[in-house]
């Protein structure tokens, strides 16, 4: 599994020029299932997406990234990316071969979303599958890959 986190001031997608999940102050999640993940990486990522201090802390002199996005009470947006898993080592074509079938993926991504909900935090998502335009308004930036 790898997820793309971005630290935003705000984020949407739109599928069909229809906005179908937006958010403020919080993180955007850009979603890969591998074909070899489990409910094991789902309960790891979901963790580390929810406790990362990736904010800076309440003394407005502080850049130190001191809260996470639940002691903030931020907001996520989680959008499907199978994309992540394009290897692109060979030919001038990506291969994704390790991306989960989209079955699969489609299920393992619903539980993930399903855990980072049961956090209390307010959770938007893209629709799985569709061609989506995702608006980020970067803080910071940062931006970090994680990968399990």
């Amino acid at each position: 599994m790898r997820v793309i986190i971005q630290r935003v001031k705000s984020s949407q997608v739109t599928v069909n020029g229809e906005v179908v999940g937006k958010i403020g102050r919080g993180l955007n999640l850009l979603v890969g299932i591998a074909d070899s993940d489990t409910e094991t990486e789902l309960d790891w990522m979901a963790r580390k997406c929810l406790d990362l201090r990736l904010f800076p802390g309440t003394d407005s002199n502080s850049d130190r990234w001191e809260q996470s996005v639940q002691e903030i009470g931020g907001e996520l947006l989680v959008v499907s990316q199978f994309t992540l898993y394009g290897d692109c080592r060979k030919g001038r074509r990506p291969s994704f071969s390790r991306s989960a079938n989209p079955e699969q993926a489609e299920q393992l991504y619903q539980q993930f979303v399903e855990k980072l909900r049961q956090s209390g935090l307010r959770v938007e998502t893209g629709v799985f599958g569709a061609m989506m335009q995702v608006s980020i308004e970067n803080d910071g930036p940062v931006t970090l890959l994680l990968e399990r």
